[in-house]
């Protein structure tokens, strides 16, 4: 029997055994950077407002210490009008207002409808005295999706989107110029698209369609755009090094089911100096409020810029591989930019 058709022998046991360990240790990491997070959660250091008098503000900040100890970071305000302004400019994610003589707590959905729930938990413990605190909700979510749960969900689609097309791009386009425009096209195209499915057909979104789509498509063009210069320039290893930042620590820490402050120790904060928390967060500001853009979207604009300052270097790199159009008889042909 010739060699071509020779039956390989099989994988020697150790072999099987090495596996085994490999993919139970990365199926651990998958699972401890996805759930970490989501166990640990808890209401800490979340950012709201009471306002009224000094005597009043006091004795309710002392109330709210006793009740859910180091739960809130607690900023006075005057009036209602300065606490509403805090609300929509994304400083805080509630308030508690007494200066009416008539205690309300002011809500924001569209924020976090897990801390807007945990306010109201508040609201109806205000309640047992007289007079009963309102509730007011100033940015609420849509009636057609009331648990937000459409644009929890979207994190996950932009990280992914963005792995996938800086994937395609690198195995079938050549040609670093050629690359970053596919992205950038694709990031336009899959920006619209998935705004248009969210904001008309879940109901999920509030806003202009074409700044919440212009959020998605910056989103997408980081994530991409930062892989693909990572692969040009380090191949594989960069690639790899890059989807482990931006998926397993990225997305889970984004903080888009619940609210980064609720993540435990630092990994919310982490979570947002990354694509996936800082998308979600702009998305946030851009449909529903009326402030608190300029943190997430330095992030997403610092990430684009990140990823093609590596695709530019990238072009002037010498290849790691031979191609057939460079045969291995002829002099390195010069870097392709185009």
């Amino acid at each position: 029997m010739s060699s071509a058709t020779a039956v390989k022998a099989p994988s020697p046991w150790t072999h099987v055994a090495g596996a085994v360990v490999l993919l139970s240790f990365i199926l651990s990491v998958l699972v401890t950077a996805f759930a970490w997070p989501a166990a640990r959660s808890a209401v800490h250091d979340i950012p709201i407002a009471v306002a009224g008098p000094a005597a009043a503000t006091a004795q309710v900040t002392a109330a709210l210490e006793q009740r859910l100890p180091g739960g809130f970071d607690i900023t006075t305000v005057a009036d209602t009008s300065a606490a509403e302004t805090a609300i929509n400019n994304r400083e805080v994610y509630g308030a508690i207002d007494l200066s009416t003589g008539q205690p309300q707590v002011l809500t924001a959905s569209a924020a976090s409808p897990v801390v807007a729930q945990t306010l109201q938990g508040i609201a109806a413990a205000l309640s047992q005295s007289e007079p009963a605190a309102a509730v007011r909700d100033l940015a609420p979510l849509p009636a057609d999706d009331p648990r937000g749960a459409g644009l929890a969900a979207g994190a996950l689609p932009l990280v992914i989107g963005g792995m996938f097309a800086a994937v395609a791009l690198t195995t079938r386009i050549r040609g670093t110029a050629r690359r970053v425009i596919g992205a950038l096209s694709y990031a336009v195209a899959g920006g619209l698209a998935m705004s248009a499915i969210l904001q008309f057909w879940l109901g999920s979104l509030d806003g202009t369609y074409v700044l919440n789509a212009g959020v998605m498509a910056l989103s997408l063009a980081a994530t991409s755009l930062t892989l693909l210069g990572l692969e040009s320039l380090f191949g594989f290893a960069g690639f790899g090094l890059g989807a482990a930042v931006i998926f397993l620590l990225g997305n889970p820490l984004s903080g888009a089911a619940s609210a980064p402050e609720m993540l435990p120790g630092w990994s919310g904060a982490l979570g947002q100096l990354l694509p996936p928390g800082a998308a979600i967060s702009l998305v946030r500001a851009v449909a529903f409020f009326d402030g608190g853009f300029a943190r997430p979207l330095t992030v997403l604009l610092s990430w684009l810029a990140f990823g093609l300052l590596l695709s530019a270097a990238s072009a002037f790199r010498p290849s790691r591989r031979r191609t057939p159009a460079t045969p291995a008889t002829q002099p390195d042909a010069a870097p392709a930019l185009v």
